[in-house]
């Protein structure tokens, strides 16, 4: 028979024990206690010695502290410190609703074991929802000075009434809880242990997230008994569930802690936090199938302080990240904006989105417009509750909106992730009834609730909650869906003839303002892209390769414009005798051959195209309005001829085709009525 188990046979009762005191009333840790058993008391006497010197650590190591004292406490389960430590110790890990019944049992056997006793019950009850019992621990608890314990423990005036509000708010957002449906991601994607911080791609086709597994790259336990170092993992939808999570390996996964942080709307461009200095962020990009060496983003973004989340705006031009840096205009951890090809320092959000107190995983959606981050302060119920804010025209944030239970929990709910869609989103929490730790959870948006039809029909249930693994993405209602104004544009860039991908380059523009909006890449391996278009912006998009003709596409959004999603693959020809090409984004005065500003970035990139080239001469047709005649048709192609020749490209390149004879046809699309030309390849040279 074991220690442990025998441990437990012998403290069953307590005439095994030889203990003769009340039931009700603390047994100390003495010799004179257990006569019977010397040395089970000397084995259970070394695992207390054992755990009160990681208690007594500087910072305590609580996770290493718990189990000898679960050792000790199985041998004497009746002495109030030891009780009231295992208890704060619970507090600190990822099973922090396990500290409630060792806290109880130490109140019970002696009140007075733990000045603090009352704070951490109230914590324990706070952390369990027991907001009436826990807002009666508080207004019990007292102060204890910082000098009196560790830093780690003290407590003020202001915690305790501040633990108070939380409570009344839990009260409040418990009994009026928002309309979702909250389902654990599953055990493809939740292990035994730790799984947090996920990130997906705005189409939510992948997902990388942080856990502490067993099967690390670097194979060694966490110090402070939390698991595994944190590696990074990745999932690919199947089309009707999440796939095994697979771990990412070298060069991004170390023997070191390696965590997700952010990723692109694209999935191409990966944001990792490693240890460097007291914690950096590095990049990894996807190249092919593989993710690149991580790369430390510099020191305009990373300081000798702890940076410890970021995240891309959906053009690629902003990195949003969380730092403790002291020059924080609110304290503790705040989250900051920095533009990653200008000069200047990075720019603190300011007091709307940056409360007194910590803030935490910072994630833009792919509307551009709307922060979701966590934070400890503003009107969280507890921890880090998970809000969100928007940034309206002039530049200026909304007051934080707090997403409601049963988002939001007494306990941290952090990493915070949106769908493109906004039907979806994304979190880490330690909810009741999870595989482990913290759990990766998808919330699915369930919009207002549906007006009964008829006078019997029942109320639909405020939210519902799963821990069943995500099985298919659910279609939300068209309102909660409306929410999100972003279009999504994604497909296979290739070779006309080959088939083969390509990694090309696709420029987004503002055709009002004729200027480029993002960047992107298509995967050399694959071909895919994936392009993210926030609602209410005229869009030309150029997709160009070195050697080939260029491709272009026009999206015109009006500011209200849905969801969608557009699959648009698109095959480049070579430049070769006949070969026709429509450029989508040419615009005209109605009725008229003139030239429309909104011309100017599509006209430029055919400049481009023929300064690359300059063996190349190209063939211009009009393709306006059905409606429109064969000589404004002419004199549209003739003002391009104009703006080129005008650019520099000499005339001898350029011709224009005979009136009626068009080289290509043009879609009848909003667009095409303003004038859309084709030019065809008349010689392109070697």
């Amino acid at each position: 028979m074991d220690f442990f188990t025998r441990s437990i046979t012998l403290s069953s009762g307590l005439l095994a024990l030889g203990i003769t005191l009340a039931q009700a009333q603390s047994v100390p840790f003495t010799k004179e206690q257990f006569t019977i058993d010397k040395e089970g008391f000397k084995l259970a006497e070394h695992e207390l010695e054992l755990g009160n010197h990681e208690f007594g650590a500087d910072p305590a190591r609580f996770g290493a502290a718990l189990p000898h004292y679960l050792r000790a406490q199985k041998f004497n389960p009746k002495n109030a410190l030891l009780n009231a430590k295992i208890g704060e110790c619970y507090l600190h890990s990822a099973t922090k609703q396990e500290a409630l019944p060792y806290l109880q049992r130490a109140q019970q056997l002696d009140a007075k074991a733990e000045p603090r006793l009352h704070y951490l019950l109230a914590r324990a009850l706070h952390l369990n929802g027991q907001w009436e019992a826990a807002i009666k621990e508080y207004e019990q608890a007292r102060p204890v000075a910082a000098d009196a314990t560790s830093d780690d423990v003290a407590v003020t005036t202001d915690d305790l009434a501040r633990c108070v509000r939380e409570c009344h708010r839990g009260l409040q957002m418990q009994a009026h809880p928002v309309r979702v449906k909250l389902e654990n991601a599953g055990p493809a994607i939740n292990s035994a242990m730790s799984d947090y911080a996920p990130l997906i791609s705005a189409d939510e086709s992948v997902m990388l997230l942080t856990s502490r597994r067993v099967g690390s790259t670097g194979g060694q336990l966490d110090s402070e008994g939390d698991g595994m170092l944190e590696d990074i993992y990745q999932s690919d939808w199947t089309g009707s569930a999440w796939g095994p999570a697979r771990n990412l390996g070298a060069p991004v996964n170390t023997a070191h802690h390696d965590a997700t942080v952010g990723l692109s709307a694209d999935g191409q461009h990966l944001l990792v936090y490693m240890e460097d200095n007291e914690g950096d962020i590095y990049e990894s990009d996807l190249v092919g199938n593989a993710w690149s060496k991580p790369k430390n983003l510099g020191t305009r973004l990373n300081t000798k302080f702890h940076e410890s989340a970021a995240c891309y705006s959906p053009d690629g031009k902003y990195l949003y990240f969380v730092s403790d840096r002291p020059d924080g205009n609110r304290g503790g951890r705040d989250i900051y904006r920095l533009e990653l090809d200008a000069r200047t320092p990075a720019e603190n959000l300011g007091p709307v989105i940056n409360s007194p107190y910590d803030e935490e995983g910072v994630f833009m959606h792919p509307d551009g417009k709307t922060l979701y981050f966590s934070s400890k302060g503003h009107d969280s119920m507890g921890g880090y509750d998970i809000f969100k804010s928007t940034l309206n025209e002039k530049g200026q944030w909304s007051e934080p909106e707090n997403m409601g239970s049963p988002i939001n929990t007494p306990d941290d709910d952090v990493y915070f992730v949106m769908a493109a869609s906004g039907q979806h989103g994304y979190y880490s929490s330690d909810q009741p009834g999870g595989l482990g730790g913290k759990d990766i959870y998808r919330v699915t948006f369930l919009g207002p609730e549906a007006a009964p039809v008829a006078a019997a029909s029942k109320a639909k249930p405020a939210a519902t909650k799963s821990t069943a693994p995500v099985a298919k993405p659910a279609s939300a209602p068209a309102s909660a869906a409306a929410l999100a104004h972003v279009t999504i544009l994604k497909g296979l860039v290739t070779d006309a003839v080959s088939k083969k991908p390509l990694a090309a380059t696709i420029e987004v523009f503002d055709n009002t303002k004729g200027e480029v909006v993002a960047t992107y890449q298509s995967n050399a391996a694959t071909g895919r892209y994936l392009i993210s278009l926030p609602s209410g912006l005229n869009y030309g998009i150029a997709v160009h390769q070195a050697g080939y003709l260029l491709y272009s596409e026009n999206v015109n959004l009006p500011a209200n414009a849905p969801y969608a999603e557009r699959q648009q693959d698109v095959a480049l020809n070579r430049p070769t005798l006949g070969s026709t090409v429509e450029l989508r984004n040419v615009f005209f005065t109605p009725d008229q051959a003139e030239l429309r500003p909104e011309s100017s970035a599509e006209l430029a990139r055919l400049k481009q195209l023929l300064a690359e080239q300059p063996t190349l001469r190209l063939e211009l047709s009009g393709q306006g309005d059905a409606n429109a005649s064969a000589d404004l048709r002419q004199q549209r192609a003739e003002a391009i001829l104009a703006y080129l020749t005008s650019h520099g490209i000499a005339r001898t390149r350029l011709s224009v085709a005979a009136v009626g004879q068009p080289v290509a046809s043009v879609a009848s699309t909003p667009q095409s009525t303003n004038g859309p030309t084709a030019f065809r390849v008349v010689a392109a040279g070697n």
